[in-house]
């Protein structure tokens, strides 16, 4: 903690702290009584899904173009709630084009206001697994016939393709379905789906490429599996064991446990077989958690957004807080933590040389980690987007 502050920033970059000289010819953004923290960062979005029960019509009522345009709204919303990263973890529109990464590009360009983003193109499952878009449908009539292109993948050819085929693409993360899950029309939300060697090939291909690999895991057999295979984080990881816990520790090997949107998540109008697996997988979710937490298991910080809505991703804070991490854990899984999840060393913290991603919240979070979610300025390396 420095009080008071004054930040330096030039060329889109933090240049001094708490100078002895500022610059004379500078402009001057005086912030008042706020604390300065570093740009936010969510490990888990999903940037081309509208809303939390939308996904299913959005895969066959809406082209890719309505897509991006449509979700560049949605990231500014995410932007202005001092989210400056984000990594978004697949999409479920049937094109083989990487919407996210046309939204990434648009990002870096400079032409929509937006987060930088870390897109993964297609997540990578198996045949009717809980990604296969057919499985989000409620269908398995065989009315897409759907390859690695898409995700789709049945042994470790069919894998290396499709995590080749997502990096041609422009992914910068690969992310892969080792278990079901939640949202999908499957029975099981737990059961291990992509084998160990599938798993572990994914991971070698992607390491080929300087890329990391993200694990969607429910079920204790998959977080072990996906663990084993060298993934560099697990999703969820709702029923967590003592031995999953220890192998994580063991292993460096982060938990995104989108845990707020247990609080935030309207599933009135899902498949029945949906609720019901929610019902009985939120509850221990939390519980695992705060077990993990305690173990000193690496927290990175991720919503699953819109499932916590776009703009609402500061909950995650609080929900950490409520499941067990002290306000300082928490805002580091927001910050340093998912800055070493992404592979990234120039922001994350508030020091000369990292990039001028900078929000102001009214209020101590170490005090109250409610205030995270009232975000009065945010900036964006070196341009402000957000103020008083």
């Amino acid at each position: 903690m420095i009080s008071p502050a004054v930040l330096v920033v030039s060329g889109g970059l933090i240049r001094a702290v708490n100078p002895v000289n500022t610059p004379t010819d500078a402009e001057v953004i005086n912030l008042g009584d706020v604390k300065l923290l570093p740009g936010f960062m969510d490990a888990h979005v999903h940037t081309l899904v509208s809303n939390s029960t939308s996904y299913r019509p959005d895969i066959l009522g809406e082209t890719g173009g309505d897509a991006v345009l449509r979700s560049a709204t949605n990231m500014r919303k995410i932007l202005l709630a001092g989210f400056t990263t984000i990594r978004d973890l697949g999409q479920l529109h049937l094109t083989k084009d990487l919407l996210a990464v046309s939204l990434a590009r648009a990002s870096d360009a400079g032409w929509i206001d937006s987060p930088r983003i870390l897109a993964c193109g297609h997540a990578i499952s198996i045949d009717g697994g809980h990604i296969d878009p057919e499985m989000s449908l409620g269908s398995s009539t065989s009315l897409f016939q759907l390859g690695p292109e898409y995700g789709i993948a049945d042994g470790v050819d069919e894998v290396v393709k499709a995590v080749r085929h997502q990096i041609k693409h422009g992914a910068r993360v690969i992310k892969i379905s080792a278990t079901a899950g939640v949202l999908s029309v499957e029975e099981s939300s737990g059961a291990q789906q992509m084998t160990e060697a599938e798993m572990r090939t994914a991971v070698e291909e992607a390491a080929r490429h300087g890329i990391k690999v993200a694990a969607h895991a429910h079920g204790t057999e998959g977080i072990i599996a996906a663990v084993k295979a060298g993934v560099a984080s697990i999703e969820h990881g709702s029923l967590i064991d003592d031995e999953g816990i220890r192998l994580m520790k063991e292993r460096g090997t982060f938990l995104v446990p989108t845990s707020a949107l247990g609080d935030t998540i309207d599933l009135s109008t899902a498949p029945a077989v949906v609720r019901r697996k929610a019902d009985f997988i939120l509850p221990l979710a939390r519980a695992n958690l705060r077990k993990a937490a305690m173990a000193g298991v690496k927290m990175a910080l991720g919503t699953d957004a819109p499932l916590v809505p776009f703009g609402d991703n500061a909950k995650e804070f609080g929900a950490m807080v409520d499941r067990g991490l002290s306000p300082l854990e928490s805002l580091r899984a927001g910050t340093i933590h998912n800055a070493e999840l992404f592979g990234v060393n120039d922001r994350g913290e508030l020091v000369s040389g990292k990039l001028a991603d900078i929000v102001a919240v009214p209020g101590n979070p170490l005090e109250n980690i409610r205030v995270t979610e009232k975000v009065v300025f945010v900036m964006k390396g070196g341009k402000v987007y957000r103020r008083p």
